[in-house]
């Protein structure tokens, strides 16, 4: 079946005023009224939609509510935000448009391109306006030396900051931190740690100076 791509147009409006946003999309199979922007729409086949400030892959993308606000996407999902650099993989993934927050389920990748982060958890919500991103459950994030792990975290992409919490723990090359709660700057390396604090640090080698033939 020959790909077809099509393209639709969308004035929206929003309490900061009217604004337009291109939609192009393609896809093997649609399914849906595409002149009619209340209707859902469904794309299978090889999917790909691409928004003023997202792009999407996956095997179904679902467009729907009011001049399709909200995009829902399933099976062999990745993106990216164009606007503030972050990558993702996931299972399934849903996004509205007005409040430009994503919603990302199933073995979730996410990656900050800008500042070397890479993020894995089973669940991720990022908002785009505060560029905020919430990890739930099997979180594993590193930058630099850091390997941090926990079932609960904030990632506050603009600040560079990490809290993370739930058996949380963080690993710099041999020393390791734990508590019930971490909070790291990725930026200048400092780290703070509050409840049942625990940890290990490893001195590194050092060559003893000045002692031979004496």
């Amino acid at each position: 079946m020959i790909k077809k791509t099509f393209a639709l147009v969308l004035c929206l409006l929003f309490t900061a005023g009217a604004f337009a946003e291109k939609i192009t999309f393609s896809a093997g199979n649609m399914s849906g009224q595409a002149g009619d922007s209340s209707a859902t729409t469904t794309l299978t086949g090889g999917a790909f939609i691409q928004t003023s400030s997202m792009e999407i892959s996956a095997d179904q993308i679902e467009l729907s509510g009011d001049d399709y606000r909200f995009i829902n996407a399933t099976g062999n999902i990745s993106g990216k935000n164009l606007e503030t650099k972050m990558e993702f993989t996931c299972d399934s993934m849903s996004y509205d448009r007005q409040t430009k927050v994503a919603v990302l389920q199933g073995n979730v990748h996410l990656v900050d391109l800008e500042n070397d982060v890479k993020a894995d958890a089973q669940i991720i919500e990022y908002s785009q306006n505060t560029n905020i991103a919430v990890l739930q459950i099997d979180i594993n994030l590193t930058q630099k030396k850091n390997v941090c792990t926990g079932s609960y975290a904030v990632y506050q992409k603009n600040e560079q900051m990490l809290e993370i919490s739930g058996n949380a723990q963080v690993k710099q090359d041999q020393d390791v931190f734990r508590a019930q709660q971490i909070t790291l700057n990725l930026e200048t390396q400092n780290i703070t740690l509050s409840g049942n604090v625990k940890g290990s640090v490893t001195e590194s080698a050092k060559k003893e100076e000045g002692t031979d033939g004496e």
